[in-house]
């Protein structure tokens, strides 16, 4: 339907997409066809969308090697965020941001259900905290799109309480929908790719591109050369992320059969027996791989990853490390927890060179978007969470200034709340609040 207030001439289609049997594929920004929604337009190109990302590391970081000096594409960085130095001048390391309601509550799940809202956490048998930052945006932009947020995490949700008395739960989820209860999860690269191309019936099994083909073929003949090149690469890297999940798919679906045949929860059972890949790597690398896709094509604009939950068991043998994450972080300052943290900084890296290798008109899409890596605490030693590791990469739609290292150890605690980050960031994003979490302004030379 077009928008009333809008010219006909002037209206922009809602999405470009390719259907087929069972599957939907939505396309990125292609100069030569309108694809966003209702934009105005100015000097004949639409408005692009802003997005917003989360990875999050649990247990701490390597201190020692956590660490930046200088600006712009001269930053020095620490061992630990070397995996960002192609990503110098479209990064902020942010420091000495703190997390009130983390703080002097109890270790693990009070420090880590809140790391998106800032609300102070209920022990006990029923859960109370508070809706996070992403689903706040999902609330307010998630009508613009498909999916109003796409939550993903690489380690099962683990149940139980913890010796504060504090829900597991409070561990194993970042993204709350509102004070009680967590938004699922998905932590399965076969669903999600389901869920983001609308794969589904009785075809799911195969090739969601070969089923668009035809549509794929037809649209590309109304296409300028650039654009049929781009569209081209686009469905190459689709291709191969498919290739990659239909092997976990598999995996996933002899899992299920395993579980039903003995009676036992899937989610209960450990890597690899319920699917889920034992080498993290591909698994992290696919799950970036589909948020960077989403971006991409709009189909979301917000996203959270949990690359680990709180008091994660994986471990890493790629590294040469023998104890599982969250022993490992108990001697933080160790080579090991180092090899750890700069892995988990890769993650980061990789997600937005991926980003920023898509070109939006002018611009890529990691330079329309806000990438946050955070962590729940400072110190897994001493589950030290009076600050957090924080990193911040992309440019908002030029609503960010990148390429500095932002210290706020020494400002007073009400101008150091984790939660003015948020504030402001919403703010920026065209969410306008007037307080988040514990702030009521927002956090001063961002």
């Amino acid at each position: 339907m077009e928008n009333p207030a809008t010219p006909p001439s002037r209206v922009l289609s809602r999405r470009i997409v390719l259907q087929g049997m069972g599957a939907t594929l939505a396309l990125p920004w292609l100069e030569s066809l309108p694809v966003w929604g209702y934009a105005p337009v100015v000097n004949d190109s639409p408005i692009v969308p802003l997005r917003f990302g989360v990875q999050f590391m649990a247990c701490g970081v390597n201190a020692n090697h956590w660490w930046a000096k200088g600006a712009g594409t001269e930053m020095e960085l620490g061992k630990s965020l070397q995996p960002l130095e192609p990503l110098r001048s479209k990064m902020n390391l942010i420091s000495g941001l703190y997390n009130k309601s983390a703080v002097g509550v109890g270790i693990h799940p009070g420090q880590t259900g809140n790391i998106l809202s800032g609300a102070s956490l209920q022990k006990g048998a029923e859960l109370r905290g508070g809706i996070s930052i992403d689903q706040v945006l999902a609330e307010r932009i998630g009508q613009d799109t498909v999916q109003p947020s796409l939550v993903l995490g690489c380690e099962q949700p683990t149940t139980g309480y913890h010796e504060t008395n504090f829900s597991m739960a409070y561990s194993s989820h970042i993204s709350w929908q509102n004070s009680t209860s967590p938004v699922p999860m998905e932590v399965y690269p076969a669903l999600a790719f389901d869920s983001l191309f609308d794969n589904r019936g009785n075809r799911r099994n195969e090739s969601v591109l070969d089923r668009v083909k035809e549509h794929a073929d037809s649209l590309s003949r109304q296409l300028s050369g650039g654009d049929q090149a781009k569209m081209e690469e686009y469905l190459t890297s689709v291709r191969e992320v498919e290739l990659r999940v239909q092997q976990m798919r598999a995996a996933q679906t002899k899992s299920m059969e395993s579980a039903e045949s003995n009676n036992s929860a899937l989610s209960q059972m450990p890597r690899p027996d319920n699917g889920l890949p034992e080498d993290i790597r591909e698994h992290m690398r696919l799950m970036c791989d589909l948020v960077a896709l989403a971006f991409q094509t709009d189909k979301t604009r917000v996203a959270t990853l949990l690359l680990c939950r709180d008091i994660s068991g994986l471990f890493y043998p790629f590294l040469g490390v023998r104890n599982a994450h969250h022993s490992a972080s108990h001697n933080d300052l160790s080579d090991d927890f180092e090899r750890i943290t700069r892995y988990y900084v890769s993650q980061l890296a990789y997600l937005a060179e991926r980003l920023d290798q898509m070109q939006e008109g002018d611009r890529t899409v990691l330079d329309n978007s806000c990438l946050l890596f955070v962590n729940n605490m400072w110190s897994g030693s001493k589950h030290d969470s009076t600050k957090v590791p924080l990193i911040q990469v992309g440019g908002l739609g030029g609503k960010l200034e990148t390429g500095r290292v932002l210290d706020y150890s020494q400002a007073p605690d009400d101008e150091r709340k984790l939660c003015s980050l948020y504030l402001t960031l919403a703010n920026l994003m065209g969410v306008p609040l007037d307080s988040f979490g514990d702030a009521q302004h927002g956090l001063k030379n961002l």
